[in-house]
């Protein structure tokens, strides 16, 4: 007989579009990762990137889903999984010497965060 743990409860919150490479998004979410929310919010404060607010804005989000639709406390959670995602790109041009174009890439993230309660 196989026993099996019981599978853990994971709170998500998304925010898609989000303007900014997610290439520069993966460095602030590096540091962030399966830490305590409390903790994770702290450290995200200090961190001079834009995408360290969206990332922080994200987590507040998930923190607000736990507390408001499973009565979880915040001091309990900690982040399971922390994501992102290429999104969708603007792309145009702007016309340069000698009949060349510049090209101009607005690139957009994806991120998610998921939450998952410390075990007893």
């Amino acid at each position: 007989m196989v026993t099996t743990k019981p599978v853990q409860q994971l709170i998500q919150a998304r925010s898609l579009r989000v303007p900014g490479s997610a290439q520069k998004a993966r460095l602030v979410a590096d540091l962030v990762r399966d830490e305590p929310v409390v903790d994770a919010l702290a450290r995200l404060k200090f961190v001079q990137r834009s995408s360290a607010h969206h990332i922080a804005k994200t987590i507040k989000s998930a923190v607000a889903n736990a507390e408001e639709n499973h009565g979880l406390e915040r001091s309990n959670l900690y982040i399971h999984t922390l994501l992102v995602d290429v999104g969708p790109s603007r792309r145009w041009r702007r016309f340069g010497a000698r009949g060349r174009f510049k090209p101009i890439i607005r690139r957009t993230t994806h991120i998610t965060v998921k939450l998952a309660e410390f075990d007893e």
